[in-house]
């Protein structure tokens, strides 16, 4: 909220990305910004995806700067949480007039095969 307030919208997803990041910081957070991920299609690497940010090892966030959220993006950051095997993530929209936010869960998490206790 404090990085939409003081800057609005209008910027470029990047400017929103350094921003947060600061904020992370001082919120004494533990994060990564662009964690590369390899996405496998029936055991085979297919490619690779960066998540804008990976907070606390627990936390996909992935960031907009769009007039509005659609369906697309929402399912985008439900394809990371599941991707990345995470229970939860977080879309946020600094593009529009009001800050807007999703949480995305993922519905194949199973916290008996996660990593993350």
């Amino acid at each position: 909220m404090k990085v939409h307030n003081t800057l609005g919208n209008g910027f470029q997803e990047v400017i929103y990305q350094r921003c947060l990041a600061l904020e992370l910081e001082k919120a004494g957070l533990c994060y990564a910004r662009e964690k590369e991920h390899t996405i496998f299609y029936e055991g085979v690497d297919v490619g690779t995806r960066r998540a804008d940010f990976v907070v606390e090892d627990k936390v996909i966030v992935e960031l907009k700067a769009l007039v509005n959220l659609e369906d697309v993006h929402l399912a985008q950051a439900k394809n990371y949480v599941v991707a990345y095997d995470f229970p939860l993530g977080l879309l946020i929209n600094f593009g529009s007039t009001s800050l807007q936010y999703k949480l995305v869960f993922n519905p194949k998490y199973n916290s008996e095969n996660s990593k993350i206790k």
